[in-house]
């Protein structure tokens, strides 16, 4: 079968981007501090990623340690990171590995808790979301063969441009593209921070996003390269981290 993305991965900034990102997040795994404990790097990689997410969809903005836990938005990023912290092969990311929808049901239960009145809409796609989503399943197991960089950023900006929830769908679009770094091996214990980059950057981000979604060369290729950036600015922090 033909690999859909390998186009697009083939593509001299796109290549050139997720090498640098590759790099970037090997140099992380590769220090000492790193090799001896990853453990709480991996923990203030979550916590400073669910901030970041949580404050891009709406919630808190207060980016402290005493940030408002109760803020709805920040508690379901906070779910959500806890939810793929766990490294047994029957937790998150091995499940996301085998049946990717059913991680993403699972992840917009969590995410979108306390945002909305029915419990029944959690974890469901609305209505004309499921061929998209179906697809991009097919890919994340084994669909396709393209660098984990190349893939984490279409699945990022499939599930943002799709919104296939209607509530809390960036969070799960973010914790997504991680759960790839992290099944891919690309980023293994979740030490990059990308979302503080995509914060930073956010009124880009978001047209970035959009541009992805209408399929056009150039905004595919144009998110693709930022999001392989945000990787390599994620992978500098968590260094910094590790030096500390």
């Amino acid at each position: 079968m033909t690999d859909p993305l390998a186009p697009l991965a083939a593509m001299p900034a796109v290549a050139d981007a997720a090498a640098a990102a590759r790099e970037a997040l090997g140099k992380v795994h590769r220090h000492p501090a790193n090799r001896r404990e990853w453990g709480a790097a991996a923990t203030e990689s979550s916590l400073r990623g669910a901030r970041a997410s949580a404050a891009l969809d709406g919630g808190v903005v207060d980016l402290s340690r005493d940030a408002d836990v109760d803020d709805p938005v920040f508690a379901g990023a906070m779910r959500v990171a806890q939810a793929i912290d766990t490294p047994a092969l029957d937790g998150t990311v091995g499940v996301w590995r085998r049946a990717p929808l059913q991680v993403l049901a699972r992840l917009h239960t969590l995410a979108a808790a306390d945002l909305v009145d029915d419990p029944e809409q959690l974890g469901r796609p609305r209505p004309g979301a499921g061929d998209r989503l179906a697809l991009l399943s097919q890919l994340v197991t084994g669909g396709t063969s393209v660098a984990a960089p190349v893939l984490a950023a279409v699945v990022h900006g499939e599930i943002l441009s799709l919104r296939p929830f209607g509530t809390a769908d960036g969070v799960v679009a973010r914790a997504a593209s991680r759960l790839v770094t992290v099944a891919s091996g690309l980023d293994p214990h979740a030490l990059g921070i990308p979302e503080t980059t995509w914060l930073k950057f956010a009124s880009g981000y978001a047209s970035a996003a959009d541009a992805f979604g209408t399929g056009s060369e150039d905004g595919v290729v144009a998110w693709v390269t930022l999001c392989c950036s945000a990787l390599e600015a994620g992978a500098r922090e968590g260094l910094a981290i590790a030096e500390r």
